[in-house]
Order: structure tokens, then sequence, then C-alpha cells
């Protein structure tokens, strides 16, 4: 005899989708826009920074209040790139004195982004979180190399910048965790993350202070099309970094996908110095992306 129980209602996660979406506009606008499991620490340092007047001493003193952030601080210090004079540095006044204060926010993030990907609460998404990461890294690593190759730009904030443009894709992630349905939907979760990480993502680093060029570099970067009056600017470093990460290990293909990309012409960057910064700094970035705790 065949059952005469009613099927389950199909999930509809096109609905789902447009409840969600609604919800993060409403957290962008209203500025509430916070990533979860956030260690107090890295709220400290970020408060602490807001002054520019800061000493090294209270800077240092907040940095040594944690383990893993003085870890991550004095990695950074004696990086290849950032030591440039290879002598060791133990002293944490001294490595915040070197590193300076973009640099103590980048080590800061990347504490802080490491604790949120072991947090219980967001077990489920911990491999889809590594991956978002090892990308932030790379990202990270391939500012600091354009950066420096180039006039005029903040090789410190570029790195930040790198770290910081796919938290908009962190955060959603980190939302959808509580959505089962529709985090399933693969389809759905990248439609979402491509039409929104941007947006998040900008209303993050606005929410944390960071600077006006940082906050446009995130908000702007897969811009293609970018228009910038006259020298080039963190939003063309990041746009660059972010196509040399994808195409890292296909140099070949990168020739025809960097034409038109105005980011390119503005730093002064044709397929061959591209390539020498994709391939021939590898341990420079290799030793950039240690030092963030990839």
């Amino acid at each position: 005899m065949a059952s005469t129980q009613p099927k389950p209602a199909a999930i509809n996660t096109t609905a789902l989708a447009f409840q969600f979406v609604e919800e993060l506009a409403k957290e962008v606008s209203g500025g509430r826009v916070e990533l979860p499991a956030f260690p107090d620490v890295a709220i400290r340092v970020r408060k602490v920074l807001a002054d520019e007047t800061v000493g090294v001493d209270k800077i240092a003193r907040v940095v040594m209040s944690e383990a893993g952030l003085a870890a991550r601080v004095l990695a950074l210090a004696n990086s290849a790139a950032l030591n440039r004079g290879g002598k060791a540095i133990t002293d944490m006044k001294m490595a915040v004195n070197r590193i300076g204060h973009n640099n103590v926010r980048t080590a800061a993030v990347s504490f802080a982004i490491t604790q949120l990907r072991r947090a219980g609460e967001l077990k489920a998404i911990a491999r889809d979180l590594e991956g978002l990461w090892h990308e932030a890294t790379m990202v990270a690593a391939l500012s600091h190399a354009v950066a420096s190759r180039s006039q005029g730009i903040n090789t410190d904030e570029a790195m930040l910048a790198g770290l910081m443009h796919n938290v908009g894709k962190i955060y959603i992630l980190a939302r959808a965790n509580k959505h089962v349905e529709l985090f399933n939907d693969k389809d759905a979760m990248q439609s979402i993350m491509r039409d929104w990480h941007a947006n998040v993502g900008k209303a993050i680093v606005e929410n944390w202070g960071f600077s006006p060029q940082l906050i446009e570099a995130v908000g702007c970067h897969e811009d293609l099309e970018h228009q910038n009056e006259g020298k080039a600017d963190l939003t063309d470093v990041l746009t660059v970094s972010t196509m040399l990460a994808a195409f890292t290990g296909e140099e070949a293909n990168l020739e025809l996908n960097m034409q038109g990309v105005r980011a390119f012409s503005r730093l002064g960057l044709d397929n061959g110095k591209c390539i020498f910064i994709m391939q021939d700094c590898a341990d420079e970035i290799a030793a950039l992306r240690s030092a963030l705790g990839d």
C-alpha cells in the first residue's frame, strides 16, 4: 500500500537568498558589520591605533597582552621583506617601531582571522574560511610586492588592503553558516558572494576606521574600469594583485586577461614585469605569507 504521508515542501532557496540579502543590506547601511568571534585584543589594537599620536610603549603593551598576537608582530618584523638587514628583532617596542602602525594592524587582523577560523561556532565552514585566508595572504603579499615596485604607494597599507580585500566574503560565510539550506546551495551562495562581498568588505573596513584610500580599494578593486585621475593609487595595486593571484601558475593566460585593465598601465606593468613579480619574487611572497600565518 502506497504511503499517504505528504512529501516535505521543497526549500525555496531563491526566497531564502532574497531574505538573506535584505538582512545584509540592513546591516551594511546600519553600520552593524562586525566579524564574529573577533578577539578582544584585536579590538584593543584597533582602538589604540585610532590615536595617531599614540606612543610605541602603549602599542607594545597591548600587543604583548596576547602571546599569539605578539608572535605575529615579531614574525612580520623579522620577515625577509620587512627586515632587509637580517638582524633578529626580539624586543617588542623595537618590532613595533620597525614595522609601523599599518603592519601592527595587519598583524592584529591576521591573528584575529586565525582565531575566527578556529572558532567552534564556525566549524562547519572551517574549510571555506581556510581557502579565503590562503587567498587573502597571497593577495596581501602580492600587493606588498607590487607597491614596493611602484611610486607613491604605501607598501604597508597595500599589504593591509590585500589582507582585507575578501573580508566581506568571510563575513557573508559566517552569516550564512546560520542558514543551512542557503549555505548548501552553492550557486546561490556564489551569487551572493559575487554581488555583495565588496560592499560588505567596504562597510567592515569603514567601521574599523581604516584610511579612505583603503576603504575605496576594498570596495572598488573589482571594478576593472575604475577611473583614477593622475597617478596610480591603492585601488590599482589591489586590482592588479587580485588578478595576479588568480593567474599564479597560469602566467600564460595573464597577458590576454590584463588587456584593457587600466590599473596595469597606470602602474607601468606589462606582462613581463608581472611575471617577474609572480615568479622571481616568489621567495619574498612566501616569506610574507608565512609571517602572516598562512
